[in-house]
């Protein structure tokens, strides 16, 4: 298990790599939901998402040897423009597998950043890819199997806890794992009593069924939200949601497309769908522990393009 020293040599390692974002009460999402709710707005990192937190962490604890070997990543879309960047940014030479799935813009941003980038037909072919050039020398970093940057995605945690005012709830999405995983660490450790939920989509349900079967099992991957759907959770962050986390929600696309709005429309901030899956959840959150919560929403990416929102809001028929 990841502790609180993991996560805050983590923090100490990364920092002038990454942004300290923004901790905010926010006061149109608290009229919308009914509760005091405060966000951590991780989209704001210079690479619009969590990502680059992990990616720097495990990037900047290589040896020599290993960075010289140079790295390869499978993503869907924003742990391959956090590893570019980075990578770019340390000189180290990085190869990006990502599946036909993955965001147009996550793809041309990897490349103008100089990373190789790999694309295959689906998410599986991605990390059989991977493991392919893993064989040929490069360094696996990994984007949630692995403990270094799982203690890089807590500095999130350990950041809420230090600048939020007083929760009892935190929502945080899901898609292998490594961000709640890591967040959970860092409250449990800062914030004993706080309840952390993980939020799943439709089709990217990886978490939630390995709760159900009591480990990690592959899953068939239909969501639109490609940058939560990794096809299983590994033992390493199943171990930590089934200790740590109160609860996974799963929410259905319709519904994390509308949170996506609702965001714009209240919070006056652009989220992917990955991080508007959050405000339906919220909703089940409260129906379970009452209008005295205070909640925590991690609003964790916005590397989604208008013309992504508009063409999955026609398809929603939500306008």
């Amino acid at each position: 298990m990841i502790e609180i020293a993991d996560i805050e040599t983590a923090a100490e390692r990364i920092a002038g790599h990454v942004v300290r974002t923004p901790t905010v009460p926010s006061p149109g999402l608290s009229a919308l939901l009914g509760v005091p709710v405060t966000a951590k707005l991780e989209l704001l990192q210079h690479t619009g998402s969590f990502k680059v937190r992990g990616a720097a962490a495990k990037l900047l604890a290589l040896s020599e040897a290993e960075r010289a070997a140079g790295v390869v990543a499978v993503s869907g879309g924003n742990h391959g423009i956090a590893l570019a960047v980075t990578a770019a940014a340390l000189d180290v030479k990085a190869t990006v597998v990502m599946p036909r799935s993955a965001p147009v813009r996550a793809v041309e941003i990897a490349r103008a950043s100089g990373a190789t980038v790999r694309v295959t037909d689906d998410m599986a072919g991605a990390f059989a890819l991977t493991a392919e050039l893993r064989q040929e020398g490069l360094t696996l970093v990994h984007p949630f199997d692995d403990p270094v940057v799982i203690a890089g995605q807590g500095t999130v945690g350990l950041e809420f806890a230090e600048d939020a005012g007083e929760l009892t709830d935190v929502l945080v999405s899901i898609g292998g794992g490594g961000l709640i995983a890591g967040i959970a660490a860092a409250l449990r450790a800062r914030r004993p009593g706080v309840r952390v939920w993980g939020v799943e989509t439709e089709g990217a349900q990886a978490m939630s069924e390995a709760l159900a079967a009591g480990g990690p099992v592959p899953v068939a991957l239909s969501s639109i939200v490609s940058t939560l759907s990794a096809p299983a959770v590994s033992q390493l962050t199943y171990d930590h949601v089934a200790e740590l986390v109160t609860e996974v929600l799963v929410v259905p696309d319709r519904e994390a497309v509308q949170g996506s709005l609702d965001l714009a429309d209240h919070a006056k901030v652009w989220a992917e769908p990955a991080a508007g899956c959050l405000l339906p959840a919220a909703r089940r959150v409260l129906e379970r522990v009452g209008e005295d919560a205070r909640l925590g929403l991690v609003v964790c990416g916005g590397n989604a393009t208008t013309t992504d929102m508009m063409a999955w809001t026609d398809y929603f028929s939500l306008r």
